[in-house]
C-alpha cells in the first residue's frame, strides 16, 4: 500500500504509525524505507484510559485505535489524515481525497459497494437492526476514510464516540466490527460524508465493470470463497506483484537485526497463508497489523 501510495501521490506524504504496535524488524526498516523513496514518517502512541472499557484481543484494540482516539493522537497542527487499508493498492493521486469538500461532516467514509448482486445474502446492513438505523443512509466500511481534524475536535467528536462506544461495549454482541460500527452507529450525531464509489472498489461486494474507475483497490474479505489474501492479490491487482517484490529487495539490502528471541506479542503473526515466513515478513499485507495514517501536503 504505502508504496502504491507514493507512487500515484505528487505532493510530499508523512506516514504516522502507531507506535505500540510495531515489529522490532519493521522499526528496524522504516528508516532506510523512508530514505529510499523520500517520505516523512512519524511514530504517535496514546495509553487507552483506565476509565474507558478495555478491550482484550489485539485486532479488537487496533480497530479501537483507528476510531477512537483520532483527536487526541496527532499534533494539533495536522488539519487532515487520510487512513488507507495496507491491504489496499491505491491507484490515484491521493491529494485529491485530501481535498475533497466534507460538506460540514468531520470525517468522510466510502460506502460499501452494492453492485455485485451475487452477494447481496451476505450484505447483513440492508436487514435488521442496521436497516432500521440507518434508514436511507448508507453503512460506509472503514478501509478508507479521511478526517478533517479541526473539525472533528471543534464538535468534540471524539468525546461523543468514546461516551457511545463506553455504553455499546459493554454489551458483548455488540460493536462486532468495532471500528466501523461504531461511526455507522452515531451518524444521526456525527455525520459522514459519503465518498465517490470509486474511492474504493472490492471484489467481494463491486462488480467487475467498476473495477476500471478505480481509485483503490481493497482486497476485503470474501465470506463466501474465504480466498486468502496474498492469493487473492495476485490474482486481481497487476501490479501487486511489482510492489512486493520491490519491497522484498530493497529490505532485504537493508542492514537489520537478526532476532533469535522469541516473539513477543507486538510482533506480527505468523503467515496464515502458508510459505517461509522470513521471505513473506515483508509483504505490504503485514503492514494491516499496524495504525497506519498518512497526511498528505498541499
Amino acid at each position: 500500500m504505502m508504496l502504491s501510495v507514493l507512487r500515484h501521490t505528487k505532493t510530499p506524504v508523512k506516514f504516522w504509525f502507531l507506535k505500540n504496535y510495531l515489529s522490532p524488524s519493521f522499526k528496524e526498516t522504516i528508516a532506510p524505507m523512508a530514505e529510499r523513496y523520500g517520505f516523512q514518517y512519524a511514530l504517535v502512541q496514546y495509553k487507552w484510559p483506565r476509565w474507558l472499557h478495555q478491550q482484550t484481543e489485539k485486532q479488537r484494540i487496533i480497530w479501537g485505535y483507528k476510531i477512537l482516539f483520532l483527536d487526541v493522537l496527532f499534533p494539533l497542527a495536522v488539519d487532515k489524515i487520510i487512513f488507507v487499508d495496507a491491504d489496499q493498492i491505491v491507484r490515484a493521486d491521493l491529494k485529491d481525497l485530501r481535498d475533497l469538500d466534507l460538506e460540514g461532516a468531520p470525517y468522510g467514509y466510502t460506502p460499501f459497494c452494492d453492485s455485485r448482486r451475487e452477494m447481496d445474502g451476505y450484505r447483513f446492513w440492508k436487514s435488521g437492526y442496521w436497516s432500521s438505523h440507518l434508514g436511507q443512509r448508507k453503512y460506509h466500511i472503514s478501509a478508507l476514510y479521511v478526517v478533517d481534524l479541526k473539525k472533528f475536535r471543534k464538535i468534540a467528536a471524539g468525546d461523543r464516540l468514546r461516551g457511545q462506544y463506553q455504553a455499546l461495549s459493554q454489551d458483548p454482541n455488540s460493536l462486532s466490527n468495532l471500528d466501523q460500527d461504531l461511526p455507522n452507529n452515531m451518524i444521526h450525531q456525527v455525520a459522514i460524508k459519503s465518498l465517490p464509489q470509486e474511492w474504493m472498489w472490492c471484489e467481494t461486494w463491486c462488480d467487475d465493470a467498476s473495477k476500471v474507475s478505480a481509485k483503490t483497490i481493497d482486497l476485503c474479505n470474501n465470506p463466501k470463497t474465504k480466498e486468502p489474501k496474498l492469493t487473492a492479490a495476485a490474482r486481481i491487482v497487476p501490479e501487486w506483484a511489482e510492489y512486493d517484490n520491490e519491497i522484498k529487495q530493497l529490505l532485504g539490502r537493508a542492514p537489520r537485526r537478526e532476532d533469535t528471541a522469541t516473539p513477543t506479542p507486538t510482533e506480527p503473526p505468523s503467515q496464515r497463508d502458508g510459505g517461509d515466513q522470513r521471505n513473506t515478513f515483508y509483504s505490504p499485507f503485514y503492514l494491516y497489523f499496524l495504525i497506519l495514517f498518512f497526511t498528505v501536503s498541499t
